[in-house]
């Protein structure tokens, strides 16, 4: 069977939806998605602890720049020592 894809503003809707008050089942119903993948929008798309404003999903786009930049470093690094060389 094919797996649907499902755009972030259609999932971000869903988890506001959520947030003000629709049953998940309600959710479920509605829009034709399963119970258990509104649960998984609302957890990457919750923030994490009380205070903190950073959902798991930015989390993981901070961590993934965060690599690409210590890659970029590191090609810099490299080449700096190429041209110093020289």
């Amino acid at each position: 069977m094919k797996q649907k894809r499902y755009n972030q503003e259609f999932k971000e809707t869903i988890v506001e939806l959520y947030r003000a008050g629709t049953p998940v089942n309600q959710l479920a119903s509605e829009y034709g998605v399963s119970e258990v993948t509104i649960y998984k929008w609302i957890k990457v798309h919750s923030p994490i602890g009380g205070n903190e404003s950073l959902t798991p999903a930015e989390i993981a786009a901070i961590q993934k720049e965060n690599l690409r930049l210590k890659q970029e470093v590191e090609i810099f690094k490299k080449a700096m020592t190429i041209f110093a060389k020289k």
